[in-house]
């Protein structure tokens, strides 16, 4: 009797470290299923999925992400967690509008993206992440000096008057921003960063959440400001 028990506890051992593997291997399958694919990525960015209903990228925001366009921004190169946020954002639903229009409602960007799924958007994402800027935006203020060096000042200094951080803290000393969190400012069209400071200042564009640090910083400055650091980001390399 003992040897049976013996028996039936090595067996179900034996089971339960079968089981145990099994479970570990899906585990894993699944994870590398959810790698995103930059060839997948490519193909929605430069094709659409009509069948969805899915627009292509490449008409708005230029080949490989560099756009020829002031209002549409470049993405080439932009960090992919923050263009999978963004994608996210603007997805939200109408009643809880992230990034809207100055009249509270979604953007055209909001049909676009209302049938990407999760991986869709981390895929193009990714595809993004790898391609180069290459026609990066220039300053259009450059020749009056004004206004760079009131561009140069809130973006090394801030307004301390103001409470209006450096925008260099967060965005880099060049522009270059902070994977993940913060994103490349540096070659970016002016108007496009113009407008963005505008909506973030005004109310029609959030980060998602109750502290809405980019607007609580842009509703701090005046349109001469908004400006000028929108034109001497632009600028910086």
């Amino acid at each position: 009797m003992k040897r049976v028990l013996t028996n039936i506890l090595v067996a179900g051992s034996v089971l339960a470290s079968m089981a145990f593997g099994t479970a570990a291997f899906g585990a894993e399958a699944a994870a590398a299923s959810a790698v995103p694919d930059a060839e997948k990525g490519a193909a929605l960015y430069t094709k659409g999925d009509t069948s969805r209903g899915i627009l292509a990228c490449v008409a708005c925001h230029g080949a490989n992400g560099n756009s020829g366009v002031a209002m549409y921004p470049n993405l080439a190169g932009m960090p992919h967690e923050y263009i999978a946020l963004q994608l996210e954002h603007f997805k939200a639903p109408a009643d809880k509008v992230i990034r809207g229009t100055p009249d509270g409602k979604p953007t055209a960007m909001a049909p676009i993206v209302a049938q990407m799924t999760k991986e869709d958007m981390q895929n193009l994402s990714v595809f993004l992440s790898k391609q180069q800027l290459t026609q990066p935006a220039k300053a259009k203020q450059g020749d009056n000096r004004k206004v760079v060096e009131r561009g140069r000042q809130i973006w090394r200094a801030g307004i301390p008057e103001r409470s209006v951080p450096a925008c260099a803290s967060c965005h880099g000393a060049t522009g270059q921003g902070i994977p993940s969190a913060f994103p490349r400012l540096s070659g970016q069209h002016p108007e496009y960063l113009e407008a963005q400071l505008h909506a973030f200042a005004d109310g029609y564009r959030t980060q998602g959440g109750a502290e809405n640090m980019m607007g609580k910083i842009a509703n701090r400055m005046n349109k001469a400001d908004i400006q000028a650091v929108a034109d001497y980001a632009a600028g910086i390399r």
